[in-house]
This record gives C-alpha cells, sequence and structure tokens, in this order.
C-alpha cells in the first residue's frame, strides 16, 4: 500500500498529505485462493483415471491404488482442523503462502516417485499442504469481503475453482497417463507458483493472540482418522475379525475419546467444545461428510469400473466423466443467485436430493447398458453437489464470528474429506473382488444414496443467518 508524503509545500491542501483510504486488493486474493482451491480439486480427482497406468508401472494391488487416493485425502482431514485454528492464529496470508509451498514441493516428489512407498509418502505431504490451503485461502476470502453478499458471491467463485479442478481432473488424468502418468504432478508446481504470485500482492492479514498449539488433539485427530481409514482398507482383504483390523479400530476408538477430552479440557484447543456442540456445524459437517461419501465414492469407483469391466482405456474413461464435470462448472456461480433467491438452505437440500438421485440411478442401470448410461446418471451427483457445497460454506461462514472463520472451516472440511477416505476405503474394499466387481459398485452406490438422503432430511433443521 502506497505511504503518504513526507512534505508538501507551504501552503498546501492538508488533504494531500493524508493517508490513502485503504483499499484491498480482493481480485489477488480471490485469484490466489480460487487457484488454491482448483489445484487441490484437481489433484484429488485426476488421479484416479490414472490408477490403473500407476498400478501398470509401479505395481501393487488395489489396497496400494487405495492408499495413492486415501495418502492424500487422509492428511488432508487430518491436518484441517489444525491447519484452520492456525489460520487463525498466524494470518490467512501467511498460512496459504505456506501450504501452497508445501503442496507444489510434496507434487514435484510425487512426479519423481521411482516406488509405490514413496510415491503413497509424497501423497501425505500432499495432501498436509492441501489441508492448510482450504480454509486460509476461505479465510483470505473472509477478510477481502466483508460484506455478507458480495462474501457469498466471492465464495461461488471460489468454488468455480474447485469445479474447475473437478472437471479438469478425470480429462488431465486421462490424457497426460497416456503419455506419462508422471506428469499429472508435474503440472500443479506452474499452477503453484502463479497463485503464489498473486499471493504476493495482497494485504497482510491479521494475526490473533498467540497460543499454545493443540498437540494432544492434532496427534490424537491424526491417529484416530488414520487408523479408521486403515481398518476399513484392510479389511476388504483380511475381513473384519482380523487381529490387525480389531486393533485399528480399536485405536480409532481410543484416539478419538482422547481427542474428545483435550478439546474439552485444554486452555487452549484446537477446536472446542462449544464449536462441536455449535447445531450448525454439527449440521453442516454432517452434510459435508455425506456429499463427498457420494462424489468421491462415485469417481473412484466409476474410474476403475470402466476400465476394468467396460475395458475403456483411461483417455475414455475420462471423457466419461466430462459431460458432469462441465455441467457441474456451470452449477457453482448459481449457487450465490439461489441462496439470495430462496435462502442458503434451499441449496443446499436441492443438491443432496439431485446428488442422491444420480447415485440411486446409477445404481440401477444394469451391466449390459451402454456407457452413455452411466454418462447421464453421473451429472446430478455432479451438479447436486456444485450447488450444495458453496451455500452449505456460505451458511456456515455467516453463522460464526469472523475470529472463528478459519476453524469453523476447518471443521467442515474436515469431515468432507474424512468422508471422501472412508467412501474409497469401505467401496475399494467392496469391489477388491472381480468376481463382484459389479455387485460391489451397486452396493456402494445405494450406500452412497442413503448417507445423502438422511443428510437431506436434517438439512431441514438448519437456520440460515439473516444477512445485511
Amino acid at each position: 500500500m502506497p505511504t503518504p508524503l513526507a512534505t508538501t509545500a507551504p501552503g498546501a491542501d492538508r488533504a494531500a498529505a493524508a493517508p490513502r483510504p485503504h483499499r484491498p486488493r480482493t481480485g489477488a486474493a480471490l485469484g490466489a485462493a480460487l487457484l488454491g482451491f482448483f489445484v487441490i480439486t484437481l489433484d484429488a480427482l485426476v488421479v484416479n483415471v490414472a490408477l490403473p497406468s500407476i498400478r501398470d508401472s509401479l505395481g501393487g494391488g488395489i489396497t496400494g491404488l487405495q492408499w495413492v487416493v486415501d495418502g492424500y485425502t487422509l492428511m488432508f482431514a487430518a491436518f484441517l482442523l489444525s491447519a484452520g485454528s492456525l489460520t487463525d492464529r498466524l494470518g490467512a496470508r501467511r498460512t496459504f503462502g505456506a501450504g501452497l509451498l508445501l503442496f507444489v514441493a510434496a507434487s514435484a516428489v510425487c512426479g519423481l516417485a521411482p516406488n509405490l512407498g514413496l510415491l503413497i509418502g509424497a501423497r501425505l505431504v500432499q495432501g498436509a499442504g492441501a489441508a492448510v490451503i482450504v480454509p486460509s485461502s476461505l479465510a483470505l476470502i473472509r477478510e477481502a469481503f466483508p460484506d455478507a453478499r458480495k462474501r457469498a458471491k466471492a465464495i461461488s467463485v471460489w468454488a468455480l475453482g474447485g469445479s474447475a479442478g473437478s472437471a479438469a481432473g478425470p480429462v488431465a488424468g486421462g490424457l497426460l497417463s497416456q503419455v506419462d502418468w508422471r506428469l499429472i504432478f508435474f503440472v500443479n508446481v506452474p499452477v503453484g507458483l502463479i497463485a503464489l504470485a498473486l499471493l504476493l500482492r495482497t494485504e497482510h492479514s491479521p494475526r490473533a493472540a498467540k497460543a499454545p498449539f493443540d498437540w494432544t488433539g492434532q496427534l490424537s485427530a491424526v491417529i484416530a482418522m488414520g487408523a479408521l481409514t486403515y481398518a476399513a482398507i484392510e479389511a476388504g482383504g483380511e475381513g473384519f475379525t482380523d487381529p490387525q483390523v480389531i486393533f485399528a479400530l480399536l485405536l480409532a476408538v481410543a484416539a478419538a475419546v482422547v481427542f474428545a477430552l483435550a478439546q474439552a479440557r485444554s486452555r487452549h484447543p484446537m477446536v472446542g467444545t462449544a464449536l462441536l456442540r455449535d447445531r450448525t456445524m454439527v449440521l453442516a459437517s454432517a452434510i459435508g461428510f455425506a456429499l463427498n461419501v457420494g462424489f468421491y465414492g462415485m469417481i473412484f469407483l466409476l474410474s476403475l469400473y470402466l476400465q476394468q469391466a467396460k475395458e475403456m482405456s483411461a483417455l475414455a474413461t475420462g471423457l466419461a466423466f466430462v459431460p458432469m464435470t462441465l455441467l457441474t462448472a456451470t452449477v457453482s456461480p448459481t449457487a450465490a443467485w439461489f441462496a439470495s433467491r430462496f435462502g442458503s438452505r434451499m441449496p443446499v437440500i436441492t443438491g443432496q436430493v439431485a446428488m442422491a438421485a444420480g447415485l440411486v440411478l446409477l445404481a440401477l442401470v444394469p451391466a449390459s447398458a451402454p456407457v452413455w448410461l452411466l454418462v447421464a446418471a453421473m451429472i446430478p451427483v455432479g451438479a447436486g453437489g456444485s450447488l450444495a457445497v458453496p451455500a452449505l460454506t456460505s451458511l456456515l461462514l455467516d453463522h460464526v464470528a469472523p475470529a472463528r472463520a478459519g476453524t469453523a472451516t476447518g471443521v467442515l472440511n474436515t469431515s468432507r474429506q474424512v468422508g471422501g477416505a472412508l467412501a474409497v476405503a469401505i467401496f475399494g474394499a467392496l469391489i477388491a473382488n472381480p468376481g463382484h466387481l459389479s455387485t460391489g459398485l451397486d452396493t456402494s452406490l445405494c450406500i452412497a444414496a442413503a448417507a445423502v438422503l438422511l443428510t437431506t432430511a436434517a438439512s431441514f433443521l438448519l437456520r440460515p443467518v439473516a444477512r445485511t
């Protein structure tokens, strides 16, 4: 921001020496936030279509492929809680930049990975970087757009970045893996650098009072989510009676109890029981969980089904997702208009109904049906999620105080990522037997539809906040 002149000519108007009005660089902040969300959404979806190519190159069965997807999603979910808290304490601009640098560096390592183990390890680091990006990008928007109506429109544009990542992900995965699957990770580097350049043009973010970091809460959250995901993945091959699976489930329960106690008793909790008991927070988290179960579960299932059962190439599989992702990208900008006309709760409910209908249609499509029927049934799944997520996020940000925006969105997005991770883990177990691929697909889709319908009913308990 320019500084006023130190001296003026005699008799000059005093206003000439007055500081210029503060004009936040909203365009740069929104651009950086949008690109950050784009690249982490792209990376969540670009991998799915490339899974068979990764398996052919580095080896590993269905369990290894599940970890390539869930390694990213797991750390994404686990560190979102503390990332939201860090955003509030360290400032959105600083936190966003650190997360983006970590994500870009890990992407380069993924592209250079010589074996499956290192690829999974780098995916874990990628997920941690992505976790930092999400709440800090929303906090950047919260700071740049204090007016609720303008903020809702900005969030719709931010969500458009995710929709564009969703649209580009399957096609880019199919196209790039035809050349070399490693390119799907290298593409993150230039996009990330552009976002960092925009971030340098934004205003410095305020920082909350410093407080000790909640190590107990963070470690227990990582252990609980990691153990639960491990149990779900391993149960697909070993069964739920396997001693390792039972131990992992017990460990997840114990870690969850430790987390709850830490939030209740710590002087500086990562989240705090007040936020965890808030009805809007709880409902929004449940809805976000179910939406990701439906969307990311469907992407994972159909990416494998089309290539294994329908014997389609990676590129053809990616192209099969194009109609859904293109229409999805056009829905996000309408979410703000929909919310302003009918209230923020209505697009949340409408989006869930559309997603549930699409999931049921996919389950009803017979194995002998042409691929275009599957392609058509995907559309309401993607469009429904694209309508519901921006409205849900906006409703939550309107509900919480600005100082808690990073933490609240961290909780919301943690729930969403846990939903996606568990969907891949559980649905992967159901389709692990090649002879039961079609049956496992239908069962998984029905489970996802039931989860979305359950949260649709709960959505009527949401209390939209009147905007000023």
